[in-house]
């Protein structure tokens, strides 16, 4: 290791290039050795000798790319993206998770971020300003314990799991006078629902956005819900209590009882205390989001 290098994983695993100059390399194969990890670059050492990918060089990490059926065979790799896309290399370690939750963590804890938080409250765009901060990601080998923990200069404490996630928008903001790439993820500070604004140097940002599409991935739904499920769900979404829906809907109090079990039984929404106190998680925020945007639109 050079001076000021920590080595923060060795595991046995596989490797590949998948991609070379923006080419798909149709006849790769798996290699095994050993995949290394430390703050500042992951080495990968097999039977032909080793190469080594500064971590300040990657641009994107990607879930499949299978190029070929030796590819698609495996269950788990992370496909790490170089020069705008032009090389993938594909790594599948044999402790996966816990290798993700680490090169995550050691790309983005070595960056200077710019927050904004909370950027939108409950809706309502609040005047806060862009300040330092620093990102952990924090979890252990299940994968939906994984949270990214941000600690601003301020003193400010955000943690955002990514079970939690409910949009996610990546664009180009005004950051103190600059045109700054920015990631807008929306998310829950206990009932209420905020987003908070996140921008960076744009390799970093575009890492942070890969691990935060995870999150997000796992809230979408393709559920067919009734308009009166979408009815109650907007309801909560606009802060009506649960106990208020009855009279706010005019429906009867056995059958919002119903809705309910049925939205929890979907996983909308989650139960707070019986009976029945329910509030939105962010499978149901981003179908209440949809679902508002939709009856605008047709308004």
């Amino acid at each position: 290791m050079k001076p000021g290098e920590t080595k923060i994983a060795d595991s046995r695993g596989r490797f590949l290039q998948a991609l070379r100059n923006g080419r798909e390399r149709n006849d790769a194969a798996w290699t095994n050795g050993r995949i290394l990890l430390s703050n500042r670059r992951i080495v990968l050492a097999g039977t032909g000798g080793k190469r080594t990918f500064p971590l300040s060089e990657i641009d994107h990490i990607g879930g499949r790319f299978d190029v070929n059926q030796r590819v698609a065979t495996v269950a788990d790799y992370l496909a790490l993206q170089f020069d705008d896309g032009e090389d993938v290399i594909l790594v599948a370690p044999a402790e996966f998770e816990e290798f993700k939750t680490d090169l995550y963590d050691a790309i983005l804890s070595s960056t200077q971020f710019l927050v904004r938080h909370p950027a939108v409250e409950g809706g309502v765009v609040q005047n806060t300003e862009w300040v330092g901060g620093r990102i952990a990601v924090e979890g252990d080998a299940d994968a939906e314990a994984q949270a990214v923990n941000i600690a601003t200069v301020t003193g400010t404490f955000v943690e955002i799991p990514l079970d939690d996630i409910g949009d996610i928008a990546i664009g180009r903001r005004t950051v103190r006078e600059e045109q700054r790439k920015v990631v807008e993820v929306e998310h829950s500070d206990e009932s209420t629902s905020v987003q908070t604004y996140i921008s960076g140097p744009e390799r970093p940002v575009g890492v942070l956005s890969s691990l935060l599409r995870i999150g997000e991935e796992q809230t979408e739904t393709s559920l067919d819900l009734s308009q009166q499920d979408k009815q109650v769900l907007m309801a909560l979404y606009s802060g009506v209590s649960p106990f208020d829906i009855p009279q706010f809907l005019g429906i009867d109090v056995d059958q919002v009882e119903e809705l309910f079990v049925r939205l929890i039984d979907h996983d909308v929404l989650d139960e707070v205390r019986i009976r029945h106190e329910v509030e939105l998680n962010a499978r149901g925020r981003s179908i209440a989001a949809d679902a508002i945007d939709e009856h605008g639109a047709e308004m």
